[in-house]
């Protein structure tokens, strides 16, 4: 649990502090959660998943920190864990609470999306590791694609987050590859563009989901 991992370009050494871009950059997560807070605040959202999600949101931030400094196996474990709550905990409240999917329906996809995330991450290198991530790609697009097809608020939100993740994907799949050229890497860019994809995909769930307010008696 306490080996060396070395997967970004921008790390050089073994040191905490040699990776601080990719280190601070995910302060971007910590801003997304508290602009979806502002927004659940807004709403008087009633909702466990909303401060799940928005925990979650905090944990990824929290978790790549920790990843991007240590550099461990204990240290990868605290970033992936966050991020697959999170993806499995939307997927599951948008399906049922958006999409009006009954248990078996919206078990039964998340049971097929969380076998299709686990065998692409049995190929860590393919992709610079990017491929474990197809899967929540092709799951956003399927429910970016329902949300406008079924005219949901901010029709085509989840389609621009799908298209900000392709994006995102795309920064870290090069990162490596780009290192003769620009050492410092694009890998910050990852966190950037998905704390912005998060938040959309947040938003999206929170004008869609139906109204349960907070009591004020």
């Amino acid at each position: 649990m306490l080996e060396r991992i070395d997967l970004y370009c921008e790390r050089l050494g073994s040191g905490f502090w040699v990776e601080p871009v990719n280190a601070w950059s995910n302060l971007f997560f910590f801003v997304a959660a508290w602009f979806a807070w502002k927004e659940i605040k807004r709403r008087n959202v009633a909702s466990p998943g909303a401060w799940l999600l928005v925990g979650a949101l905090l944990a990824i931030g929290s978790g790549s920190f920790l990843f991007h400094t240590f550099a461990t196996s204990w240290a990868e474990l605290a970033d992936v864990l966050p991020i697959m709550l999170f993806q499995f905990s939307y997927v599951w409240l948008y399906t049922r609470e958006v999409g009006g999917v009954g248990r078996a329906g919206a078990g039964g996809f998340l049971l097929a999306y969380f076998a299709a995330s686990m065998l692409a991450a049995r190929f860590p290198h393919v992709l610079n590791g990017s491929l474990a991530y197809v899967p929540s790609l092709v799951v956003l697009v399927l429910l970016g694609t329902y949300h406008a097809a079924t005219r949901k608020k901010g029709r085509c939100v989840l389609l621009a987050a799908a298209g900000l993740f392709l994006v995102s994907l795309a920064f870290r799949t090069l990162d490596n590859i780009l290192c003769p050229c620009f050492p410092l890497g694009v890998h910050f860019l990852w966190h950037a563009c998905n704390a912005a994809m998060l938040l959309l995909a947040l938003h999206a769930w929170l004008a869609n989901r139906p109204a349960r307010r907070l009591s004020h008696g």
